[in-house]
């Protein structure tokens, strides 16, 4: 009887026990002893460990945007005064070095001047004929430099041009490039006054190297009007060498411009012809006229521009003759 009274006692403390046991054991632990659960917050998701390095200061890069529209209007066709003056601006401070060496303060501004109205006028292929000039005649000018001022037959500024020189050089090509833009006699004319530009920058391109050469390599100089021999540098004075060189500039610079489109191959027979003849002519006005009394307004500068004006209207005039004569044009082209 006792015995069956203490046997549901204890089974009733075994039974609480096991209840209170499987309250304190953690439901997460064994789901399938116990129906209560807890909320278990979301877990996080891992980070990822990021390292940040400390962010260096960048050189901003170019705006391509603005730089293609330089472009486009540095290429504007036709050529406007606007894209001649920015085009001439990028060139001249690209360039600075090479001109410093071959122009004065006031020379480069003549030329600056000049390659505006070329650029307006004959568009990228004139500036680059008017390039080539300028590189060549300073290249030749520089031969033999201290030598030929030891003589005293040096050009002066050791062979950095003035504005005087760069308007004796190019007065006939502005003249040229002035025609062109206001369309003087038409759109027919149009070629002559290009034509006539290039055989001004050929004239004076052979001049200048003749002349240069001739002062540094010229063994024998003979005096153009009388064939005697007379010192290297004397005015109207020609040697084989010089002539030779400046025969080599002429169809140098003549057959940039027909590469470029400026000129066909008989206006290259032309530019060369015409400069010759008006490089002898020019050596005759020196030998004749140059510093002798009466004359003292005759210096180099003017007589180059008598020289390059000559060039000019012979290659216009021999252009005009071939154009009546078709049959011998046919034949050179």
């Amino acid at each position: 009887m006792l015995h069956s009274v203490i046997n549901p006692l204890n089974e009733a403390q075994m039974t609480s026990s096991a209840h209170t046991f499987a309250f304190l054991h953690p439901p997460f632990l064994n789901s399938r002893r116990s129906s209560l659960s807890f909320p278990i917050p979301n877990p996080r998701p891992p980070t990822r460990l990021q390292i940040r390095t400390p962010i260096r200061a960048q050189a901003s890069l170019p705006d391509l945007g603005i730089v293609n529209r330089a472009i486009l209007f540095v290429r504007t066709s036709p050529p406007t005064w606007q894209s001649a003056v920015a085009s001439n601006a990028i060139i001249f401070a690209l360039g600075s070095p090479l001109l410093v060496s071959g122009l004065s303060l006031s020379g480069a501004a003549s030329s600056f001047l000049l390659g505006t109205l070329t650029w307006r006028a004959f568009g990228p292929s004139g500036f680059l004929l008017a390039a080539a000039y300028f590189i060549l005649g300073t290249a030749a000018t520089k031969v033999k430099i201290a030598e030929k001022e030891a003589q005293g037959i040096a050009e002066k500024r050791k062979g950095r041009r003035g504005p005087g020189s760069v308007i004796g050089s190019s007065a006939a090509a502005c003249v040229c490039a002035l025609l062109s833009i206001n369309g003087v006699a038409g759109a027919a004319f149009s070629r002559l006054w290009e034509l006539g530009f290039v055989a001004c920058f050929c004239t004076k391109l052979s001049d200048t190297v003749s002349s240069e050469i001739g002062k540094a390599f010229g063994k024998t100089t003979y005096l153009v009007t009388t064939l005697k021999t007379v010192p290297r540098g004397t005015e109207g004075a020609v040697s084989v060498e010089g002539t030779f060189a400046g025969l080599i500039a002429s169809i140098l610079l003549a057959s940039i411009a027909c590469i470029t489109g400026q000129i066909n191959r008989p206006e290259v027979a032309i530019c060369v012809l015409a400069s010759q003849i008006a490089n002898f002519g020019e050596s005759l006005i020196g030998a004749a006229f140059q510093g002798k009394e009466g004359f003292g307004w005759l210096n180099n500068d003017a007589v180059n521009v008598i020289n390059i004006s000559m060039g000019s209207i012979l290659a216009i005039v021999m252009r005009l003759s071939l154009n009546s004569t078709p049959g011998l044009l046919n034949s050179l082209g």
